[in-house]
């Protein structure tokens, strides 16, 4: 296949992509935009690959000395090359019919064909013309002076005996100690070099343009953050106060919650400072049902029917009660006016 009939190809594609873009009916798949792209990109590989052969073509007639001694060799790389080329012309022939996935694999794999046979000629070519990389000639290594090893090149630094470390003497010598021109590394001055600009555009964003908040400002929004989740969490966790895990409060706010609640629900019973009316003295050292803040949690809880006491756990919360019996707890030994005589066993 030459580059004449390469462009005679390329040119009836054009002219059934023509046909398809007027709107005439066809029994091929180039209706769809994805085959159209795809047959387009193989044709302009086609007349690349026309090219580059023609040129491997000129390339060996120049070398034609060359062929004969290695002739072998090259006549087989050349004839996979256009089996290739071949085989990629009768596969870029072969997409036809609706456009399903075999379809689309289909007109990919001749393109990565396609782009294998350019970059073969390519390397054919160079062959041919005889382009070969410089190698560079390995420097021998001058007396005296060690090898570099690749930790001293990235320092920028380099290991020094008795016969070079004269050549980096600074010439300061205090004491014995001699200073010697041992430079900082790139990598450290770059870094340093960097977090001069980070702060330079952290100052302008976070206290002159105030686009970003400062790290006190940061510290402060996490603050409140964690406020908010810790109260958050406390409420919940009052929620589940019992009996058994109940504490004393002694927070003032507690205590002033828990009066509050006595107030208004125990003192017709208990008198407004616990001194006793029906109730008991609840000031005193005397306990009908214990003198732990677990068990006066409990008798609020659950109360004592057959004394007339209601129980309290559906009217306030976990939390409520807790701060009640707090309360409670709180006012033992306030020795309030007219109390109550004593009832229950001493604890």
């Amino acid at each position: 296949m030459n580059l004449k009939s390469l462009y005679i190809l390329g040119a009836g594609l054009l002219c059934s992509l023509q046909v398809v873009a007027e709107g005439r009916p066809q029994p091929s798949e180039l209706s769809d935009p994805v085959a159209l792209t795809l047959l387009v990109v193989i044709i302009a590989l086609l007349i690349a690959i026309g090219v580059l052969a023609n040129a491997v073509i000129g390339a060996m007639d120049i070398f034609r000395e060359k062929m004969k001694q290695q002739g072998n060799k090259i006549l087989l790389t050349l004839g996979f090359i256009a089996l290739s080329a071949k085989r990629a012309s009768a596969q870029e022939s072969v997409t036809h019919g609706t456009l399903s996935q075999t379809s689309l694999w289909l007109l990919v794999s001749v393109i990565f064909l396609e782009l294998f046979v350019i970059i073969s000629l390519l390397f054919m070519l160079r062959y041919l013309v005889g382009i070969k990389r410089k190698q560079k000639p390995e420097k021998a290594a001058l007396p005296g002076k060690p090898r570099v090893s690749w930790l001293e090149k990235v320092n920028n630094t380099k290991t020094l005996d008795a016969a070079t470390e004269a050549e980096e003497d600074m010439g300061h010598n205090f004491d014995g100690i001699r200073e010697l021109n041992n430079p900082t590394p790139p990598w450290w001055k770059w870094g340093f070099y960097f977090s001069i600009c980070f702060a330079v555009v952290y100052l302008w964003r976070g206290y002159v343009s105030h686009s970003a908040p400062t790290q006190l400002e940061e510290l402060a929004a996490a603050e409140e953050k964690a406020a908010i989740a810790k109260a958050e969490y406390l409420k919940n966790a009052a929620n589940k106060i019992d009996e058994n895990n109940v504490k004393q409060l002694t927070d003032a706010a507690d205590l002033e919650a828990g009066q509050k609640i006595f107030v208004s629900t125990c003192a017709p019973c208990h008198g407004p400072q616990g001194q006793g009316v029906v109730g008991p003295n609840l000031t005193d050292d005397y306990w009908l049902h214990g003198s732990k803040i677990n068990d006066i949690f409990k008798t609020i809880k659950y109360g004592v029917q057959d004394k007339g006491m209601k129980a309290w756990q559906e009217d306030f919360s976990p939390k409520q009660l807790a701060q009640l019996a707090s309360f409670v707890k709180s006012i033992h030994g306030s020795n309030p006016p007219n109390p109550k005589a004593p009832q229950g066993e001493k604890e």
